[in-house]
């Protein structure tokens, strides 16, 4: 997919934000949702993605949106990580496929990560146990300022 292609109303992000697919919410709020990666690269792996832009791209996102969608980021980011108590962790966002993305709906990886942990490749995980994803979306859930 290119970086100019037109927005596919049946991509999997927008499937779960009309209902059609079931996800692991962590939170969400008027205008984000924060969500367990199904295929995560470490545990704890959370996307977040705007319920309110169409936007494919880092590049095409509204700048309003953009400022919700980062600031969700973060809080997200700082729950993953007083829940999970990673070494570090990554912040990942992938543009047009040739940079790697396989969703296009601009979304935001959170990635903990521990120093004796190897991490999976992006799209290479197995699909995560759904009881498990809901058991670290909670642990998530009840570390958010």
């Amino acid at each position: 997919m290119s970086l100019t292609a037109p927005y596919d109303t049946g991509n999997i992000f927008a499937k779960i934000l009309r209902g059609e697919v079931p996800s692991v919410k962590i939170w969400e709020d008027d205008h984000v949702l924060a969500f367990m990666d199904v295929f995560p690269q470490s545990e704890g792996h959370a996307l977040v993605i705007s319920k309110t832009s169409t936007a494919q791209t880092l590049l095409t996102i509204e700048p309003a949106e953009l400022d919700r969608l980062t600031a969700a980021v973060q809080r997200t980011a700082r729950a993953v990580e007083r829940a999970l108590a990673p070494d570090g962790f990554q912040i990942m966002q992938l543009n047009g496929a040739a940079g790697g993305q396989t969703v296009f709906h601009l979304h935001f990886h959170i990635i903990p990560r521990w120093a004796d942990r190897p991490m999976k490749g992006h799209g290479q995980a197995p699909m995560a146990d759904a009881a498990v994803l809901r058991d670290l979306a909670d642990r998530i859930a009840a570390a958010l300022d």
